[in-house]
């Protein structure tokens, strides 16, 4: 059987120019392919070193025994603060860990099942949308980035995505998306912070106009806040939960911050792997009949049709293990510490990619393979514990980690339930990474009402 597609290594010896710039252009391919077989790896520049650690006692050590010692590094989030500010994905510390005291209770205990209805609308927007083009050619990166924005306009503050400040805010995404590369020329060069980024102007203009977008959107809702008529969403929980330890709650700059980074977080990704989870089954007749079948049980909008979904669960996994959305997760050592043998100094960069991770040649059986049986399997359940990280893990593990798992699989399955999907072409996507793992060129697919 093909294998899914994967991007071409670089060549094992470059010069810093050039892999600065193969950076640039997508961090896959700019990898040596010996990171798919290392348990560590270390990278020197002129101005810091840098070690990727594939091994999981090192890992765990980094994410979950010793998170305050390795804070995330400032160097990849250089690319990204024009948009996101202060949010919560770049901050660490006292302001982070405040943050999250706020965000959390938003997703904890039975909010799942209370925005349920909201998702599911979604997927059923999602099935509807696909009517018109019944076994025409699409580009399906398009269609997921859709359906994953309306789930956050819905759960987050009740609107769809056919609302006018929602579709601005999602077409305005689009353009900065294609804009901003993950690496900002700070991520090699530690410029001091009085000194200007080097920012592109489409990028700022774009990400000027969603901040302004969204403050529209966040001022609205405290209006509604105090006139006690805010919906009872996302965003109302969030901006009425108080600090537990202070009392305070977010002004309205700083849910600006974090509402940037639930739309990065949870449409950007929630698309990237979305996509890929419906080429993968595009391209295994098997499996997609599986989930076909299982998808009849979509009847009803009804929280406990989740668990009929299990092997469109097991698809939407094997997706997010073989195309992580968030490819790196950059940290940076506050004090020396040594890792087999090799002394890492404070201030150097601790690199986690799950990209590598997750197709580790000593880890995985058939790392390249897609498999989602295997997560029944020995070895499948041994590295779900301990080689799996499509949302981190640890104290900053992502809190929509199980909205994700129930968003995912219900649209794949709210769709397959109606159409099936067929690759359109021969050539394969070639994976590339900017803000998320996406397609270089889009991906085509074709959906033919059953």
């Amino acid at each position: 059987m093909t294998l899914p597609p994967k991007p071409e290594s670089r060549p094992a010896k470059v010069s810093l120019w050039r892999y600065a710039r193969l950076f640039r252009q997508d961090i896959l391919s700019a990898q040596p392919a010996r990171l798919y077989r290392a348990w560590m790896a270390e990278f020197k520049t002129p101005f810091f070193r840098s070690y990727l650690i594939n091994q999981p006692d090192l890992i765990q050590t980094v994410l979950k025994t010793r998170p305050d010692d390795y804070p995330k590094s400032d160097r990849i989030g250089e690319g990204l603060r024009p948009l996101l500010g202060n949010s919560v994905f770049l901050t660490n510390g006292a302001t982070w860990k405040r943050q999250r005291r706020i965000i959390d209770p938003a997703f904890e205990g039975g909010r799942l099942r209370e925005t349920f209805p909201a998702i599911w609308d979604a997927a059923e927007a999602a099935a509807a949308r696909l009517a018109p083009h019944d076994g025409a050619p699409l580009e399906v990166e398009a269609q997921t980035s859709h359906a994953a924005a309306d789930v956050i306009f819905r759960t987050l503050f009740s609107i769809p995505i056919e609302h006018h400040m929602a579709r601005e805010v999602f077409d305005e995404f689009k353009t900065y998306q294609r804009s901003q590369p993950i690496l900002n020329i700070a991520a090699f060069v530690p410029l001091p912070r009085w000194l200007p980024r080097l920012f592109r102007r489409d990028t700022k203009r774009s990400a000027a106009k969603i901040r302004r977008l969204i403050t529209a959107l966040t001022s609205e809702r405290m209006e509604a806040i105090k006139a006690g008529t805010a919906p009872d969403d996302l965003a109302t929980k969030i901006m009425t939960t108080p600090d537990p330890e202070d009392g305070s709650t977010f002004t309205t700059d700083e849910m600006v911050d974090q509402v940037a980074i639930f739309f990065l977080a949870g449409h950007e990704t929630s698309a990237s792997a979305l996509a890929w989870a419906m080429y993968l089954v595009a391209t295994d007749p098997d499996w997609q009949d599986r989930l076909a079948e299982e998808a009849q049980a979509i009847d009803q909008c009804d929280f406990a049709v989740m668990g009929k979904l299990r092997q469109s669960r097991d698809v939407f996994r094997e997706a997010l293990r073989l195309y992580p959305p968030v490819p790196m997760m950059v940290r940076e050592a506050s004090c020396p510490v040594t890792f087999r043998d090799r002394t890492v100094a404070r201030g150097a960069q601790v690199v986690i990619s799950p990209w590598h991770l997750h197709r580790h040649e000593r880890l995985w059986d058939n790392p390249d393979g897609f498999d989602p049986a295997r997560w029944h399997s020995e070895n499948g359940k041994k590295c779900q514990r301990e080689a799996y990280l499509p949302f981190s893990t640890g104290a900053r593990v992502c809190p929509g980690a199980g909205f994700a798992m129930v968003e995912g699989p219900l649209i794949l399955s709210r769709i397959l339930r109606d159409y099936r999907i067929e690759v359109v072409g021969e050539k394969p996507p070639v994976p590339v990474a900017h803000l998320t793992v996406r397609s270089k060129d889009g991906i085509l697919l074709r959906f033919v009402r059953r």
